[in-house]
């Protein structure tokens, strides 16, 4: 079985990138998602496979379209 360890991590570095562009701490976006700060930096570094469900909630987090979020993996 293939890893998807590229496409996790590339999928954490868009989150911090756009959750940096808007000025956001990792605390407080994952507050605002809902999440535990730990379960953030996790999906920010490539360590944690969210699921569709809590990609959504990321991208309703920042603002934008969870297609708009997906867009260029």
């Amino acid at each position: 079985m293939q890893t998807n360890q590229p496409l996790r991590t590339a999928f954490g570095q868009r989150i911090r990138n756009l959750r940096k562009e808007q000025g956001i701490s990792q605390e407080a976006f994952a507050d605002k998602c809902g999440v535990m700060r730990t379960y953030m930096s996790r999906i920010e570094t490539g360590t944690a496979n969210p699921s569709l469900e809590a990609a959504k909630v990321i991208a309703d987090g920042l603002g934008i379209s969870l297609s708009d979020l997906l867009q260029g993996l």
